[in-house]
């Protein structure tokens, strides 16, 4: 698992280097930004609602975000064999589908920054760029990772003892240089403990994200007049 972890890290790394040598990072950024605006119109029901709104800003603002992770990511690489023997594996399963999802994304975000070709983010732009960059396979992958994610988030925070030992954990992080880490990890319990049933959030952000990603890469679909992308 720890080994996975780093992988993750060390592809986010290497795709972000690439993209800054490709001048490609203002965009993606920018694209980031989009999708997040996306998100939240998608599931504005969800959002509007007050037990699924921090699980909604923990998915827009951690993992889909144009937030700079790169502090997060290199105190997991500093300390993942002690996280190992500290967190539950399921914390740690986790982990590995945040920074697996978070790897995943940025490579789709690269390459639609590309297809892109320096025109204003709009629906139909990034319904276009989307269906030149197709990969499903991946798309579908995204979508079973963050159900994936949600489950073990759901999982962790029902684990005896999980919150104390997290917050107990925030001074010690604080001194060895963690906080980012640390501050990550709490808004996820925080956000899932505040669910109640996970189900509830998880499924119909899943299922529409599935509805959506068909859609939009369907052969048949007139972008003009059938783009399922919402107003942003």
């Amino acid at each position: 698992m720890s080994q996975a972890i780093i992988a993750h890290i060390q592809q986010v790394n290497a795709r972000r280097d690439l993209a800054e040598k490709m001048g490609l990072m203002q965009t993606i950024h920018q694209l980031q930004s989009w999708q997040c605006e996306r998100l939240l119109a998608t599931h504005s029901d969800l959002a509007a609602q007050e037990r699924y709104q921090k699980a909604m800003a923990f998915f827009v603002d951690e993992l889909y975000g144009p937030k700079d992770f790169s502090q997060r990511d290199a105190d997991i690489a500093r300390v993942i064999p002690k996280l190992a023997r500290v967190l539950p594996a399921k914390a740690m399963d986790a982990l590995d589908d945040a920074l697996a999802l978070n790897a995943l994304s940025f490579d789709l975000d690269m390459q639609m920054s590309q297809a892109l070709n320096g025109a204003e983010i709009t629906r139909d732009s990034y319904a276009r760029a989307y269906r030149e960059v197709g990969r499903r396979e991946d798309r579908e992958h995204q979508i079973e990772i963050i159900a994936h994610l949600g489950q073990q988030l759901a999982d962790v925070v029902n684990i005896r003892g999980i919150g104390m030992l997290i917050s107990l954990a925030r001074r010690p992080a604080k001194l060895a240089g963690l906080l980012t880490l640390h501050e990550f990890l709490e808004r996820g319990f925080n956000a899932f403990k505040a669910l109640g049933d996970v189900h509830s959030f998880i499924d119909p952000v899943i299922t529409r994200e599935r509805e959506l990603m068909h859609a939009l890469l369907a052969p048949s679909l007139h972008i003009e007049k059938d783009n399922p992308l919402p107003d942003v």
